[in-house]
C-alpha cells in the first residue's frame, strides 16, 4: 500500500522527524480496531516533538494512506476531496489526528473543534479520532506501563439526521487509548451505514445523470411558504434543464452569509446531504456572488449554480435561431466575466515589444480581455438585430398592420393560444421557457381585417437583469406592440404572484401603459368562484381555454374593439 506524507505546512522539520513521519505510513491497524495504543503513542510523541498537530488518513483495511502535518481540514487527498459515495454509505476513510493540549488546563475535555467536525461532515468520513497529547507524559515502559503521552481519545461520527440539539454528528465519551483500542470499528461502521441506508432514498445515480439539491433562504421580510413556492418553481426549472431533483434545504437567517450564502453549520449539513443523496449538483434559488459560489463548491465538493445560471442553461438549450443563440451567449458571457478566477503569475504570458516585459499578462487577464472583446462584438450584433427589427416594424407600419403581442408568465399557454388563434403549429411543451425565439403569425379578426400576433419569451420571478438586457432586442416586440395580451395561467396556485412579476418586467421595458387585455387561460381547470375572483382583479379580463378552444371568439372581438380605438386607420382592411 503506497501512502503519502504531506509536508506543505511543515517548514523547519529535521530529517529525522521527516523519517518518523514516513515510518507512520508503514503502520497498520487491525481491520476491527479504530486505532492501537502503539499508533496513538507514536503519533502523540512525534506531534509533541515537532510542536504541530499530525493527521493520519486510514482506510478500512487499516492502512495509513496519508500523513499530514496539520489539522484534518489541511488534509489534501483526492480520495477525500469531492469523493462520490452511494446513498447510505460513508467514504471508507477515517482521520486520526493529534491535538496539542495547553498544559493541564482542561483542553482535553473540549474534543474536536468546529473545523475538524466540519471536515468529518464534508468528506463523509467513517469517523474522526482526536488524540489529546499530554506534554508531561512519560515514555518509560518499566514495570509494563504504557506511555501516557496519548492522554485522551475523542471519537466523533456522523448521524443519519439531526439529534435533539440539531447536530449532524455525535461525540462519544472521551476514552483512554486502551479503551479506544477495544472498540469494534467494523461493528460501529456496519451499524452506522445500516442506519444511513434506512433514511437514504436508495436511488442509484445513472451515467451522466445530474442529481440536484435545491437550496433556499428565508430572509427578513419573507415567509417560509413563499420560499417553498419559489423552490417548487426552481424544481420545475431544474427538471426543464434535465436534472433530477432529489432533495431541498432551507435556512432562516436575517440575510445571506457574505462567504457561504448559508450559515457555516448549514453548509456542512448541505455537504452531508449531497453525499447522502448521491447528488452532483447544488442549485441555489438566488443569485450568488463569485466568492459565495466558489467557497460553496470548495465545501460541498460538487458543482454549485444559482437561479440565473440555471435559467441561462435552459435558454441555451432552447435557442434555435442565430438571433437567440447570440443573445444567450451575450447573457452568459456577462454572467461569467466577474466569476473568472486565475492562478496568479504561474499562468502569465509574455508579449513582444514595449510595455509587455516583466511578469507579462496572466491567463486570467487574457481570458477577461477576450470575453470583453466578445461581449462588445455581440452587443454590436445585437444592435444590428434591433435595427433589422426596426426596419420590419416600419414596413408593418407602412402597411398599417397592427401588432398584438402575447406576453405573460412562462408556461402560461401563450404558444398554445397563438396556435389556436392563427391555426399555426408553433412548438408547445409543458415546460418552462419552451418558447425562446419570438414567433409572429397573421390572423383575421371578426371584421375580416388582418392582425399580427407575436408570441414572446415568457417571464419569471427574479428574472435576471442580465437576461432582460441581453434580450432587449427581442423583448422590444412587447414594447412597440399596439396591444398587449397578458396570458395568465388561472389554474396556478400562485397566479397573483405571477401577475405581479409580469407587471414588474413590463414596467422595466416601459410597456406598462400600453392597452392590455388579460386572458385567464386554462379556465377549464379552475373553479367558477376562483374565476370570478380573478376577473375582478385584472384589467379587461377574458376567460379562455386555449386547449379546449373556449372563449377564442370573445377574445378576437375584444382585440378588434381595442384596436378600433388604438389604430383607427386599420379600417381600410375591413371587408
Amino acid at each position: 500500500m503506497h501512502g503519502k506524507v504531506d509536508l506543505a505546512k511543515s517548514k523547519g522539520l529535521k530529517k529525522s522527524e521527516i523519517r518518523q513521519l514516513n515510518r507512520l505510513l508503514t503502520q497498520r491497524i487491525p481491520a476491527d480496531k479504530i486505532l492501537t495504543i502503539e499508533l496513538a503513542d507514536s503519533v502523540a510523541e512525534l506531534s509533541n516533538s515537532i510542536g504541530q498537530p499530525v493527521s493520519l488518513v486510514v482506510n478500512r483495511r487499516g492502512h495509513v494512506v496519508n500523513v499530514t502535518v496539520g489539522q484534518p481540514s489541511d488534509v489534501n487527498m483526492p480520495e477525500l476531496r469531492g469523493v462520490r459515495v452511494g446513498p447510505g454509505r460513508l467514504c471508507g476513510h477515517r482521520i486520526i489526528h493529534t491535538h496539542l493540549s495547553k498544559g493541564n488546563s482542561g483542553d482535553a475535555k473540549n474534543g474536536p473543534n468546529k473545523e475538524s467536525l466540519q471536515c468529518l461532515a464534508r468528506n463523509r468520513l467513517d469517523l474522526l479520532a482526536q488524540i489529546e497529547v499530554n506534554p508531561e507524559g512519560t515514555f518509560s515502559r518499566s514495570r509494563g506501563e504504557q506511555a501516557k503521552m496519548a492522554d485522551v481519545i475523542h471519537i466523533a461520527h456522523l448521524l443519519p439526521g439531526r439529534d435533539s440539539e440539531g447536530k449532524i454528528w455525535k461525540l462519544l465519551q472521551p476514552e483512554t487509548a486502551r479503551r479506544a483500542q477495544e472498540e469494534d470499528f467494523e461493528a460501529l461502521i456496519t451499524a452506522l451505514e445500516d442506519e444511513f441506508r434506512k433514511v437514504a432514498p436508495g436511488l442509484p445515480v445513472a451515467e451522466g445523470e445530474e442529481r440536484a439539491v435545491l437550496v433556499g433562504l428565508v430572509t427578513d421580510g419573507e415567509n417560509s411558504w413563499q420560499v417553498e413556492d419559489d423552490l417548487d418553481e426552481l424544481a420545475q426549472l431544474g427538471r426543464t434543464a434535465g436534472a433530477t431533483i432529489c432533495e431541498r434545504l432551507t435556512q432562516t437567517r436575517p440575510q445571506p452569509d457574505p462567504r457561504f450564502f448559508l450559515g457555516s453549520g448549514k453548509v456542512q449539513e448541505l455537504a452531508l446531504m449531497v453525499q447522502e443523496m448521491g447528488a452532483n449538483l447544488v442549485i441555489v434559488d438566488q443569485e450568488l456572488t463569485a466568492n459565495q459560489q466558489r467557497t460553496l463548491e470548495e465545501v460541498v465538493g460538487v458543482k454549485v449554480i444559482d437561479r440565473t445560471e440555471l435559467i441561462l442553461d435552459i435558454f441555451a438549450q432552447r435557442a434555435l435561431t442565430r438571433e437567440g443563440k447570440l443573445q444567450v451567449e451575450l447573457a452568459q458571457l456577462k454572467y461569467l466575466l466577474p466569476r473568472l478566477i486565475g492562478k496568479g503569475l504561474t499562468l502569465s504570458r509574455l508579449g513582444g515589444g514595449i510595455a509587455t516585459r516583466g511578469p507579462g499578462e496572466t491567463k486570467l487577464e487574457i481570458d477577461r480581455r477576450r470575453i470583453r472583446e466578445r461581449i462588445n462584438s455581440l452587443e454590436k450584433e445585437t444592435e444590428r438585430i434591433r435595427s433589422h427589427r426596426e426596419t420590419q416594424r416600419r414596413r408593418r407600419n407602412d402597411d398599417n398592420l397592427p401588432v398584438v403581442a402575447l406576453t405573460g408568465y412562462t408556461n402560461s399557454g401563450k404558444s398554445t393560444l397563438l396556435n389556436a388563434l392563427t391555426k399555426s403549429n408553433a412548438v408547445v411543451e409543458d415546460k418552462l421557457f419552451a418558447t425562446l425565439d419570438p414567433t409572429t403569425r397573421r390572423t383575421t379578426l371578426p371584421d375580416h381585417s388582418p392582425v399580427l400576433l407575436t408570441d414572446t419569451v415568457g417571464f419569471i420571478k427574479k428574472l435576471p437583469t442580465s437576461l432582460v438586457a441581453a434580450f432587449r432586442a427581442t423583448l422590444e416586440e412587447v414594447a412597440v406592440a399596439d396591444v398587449l395580451i397578458h396570458v395568465v395561467d388561472a389554474s396556478h396556485p400562485n397566479v397573483s404572484e405571477h401577475i405581479a412579476s409580469v407587471y414588474d418586467v413590463l414596467s422595466e421595458l416601459g410597456a406598462v401603459d400600453k392597452p392590455l387585455i388579460t386572458v385567464l387561460n386554462k379556465a377549464d381547470l379552475v373553479r367558477k368562484e376562483d374565476l370570478t375572483f380573478l376577473v375582478a382583479q385584472v384589467p379587461s379580463p377574458v376567460i379562455v381555454s386555449a386547449t379546449k378552444r373556449v372563449g377564442l371568439g370573445s377574445l378576437l372581438t375584444i382585440i378588434q374593439d381595442v384596436l378600433q380605438e388604438v389604430c383607427p386607420k386599420r379600417q381600410k382592411f375591413s371587408a
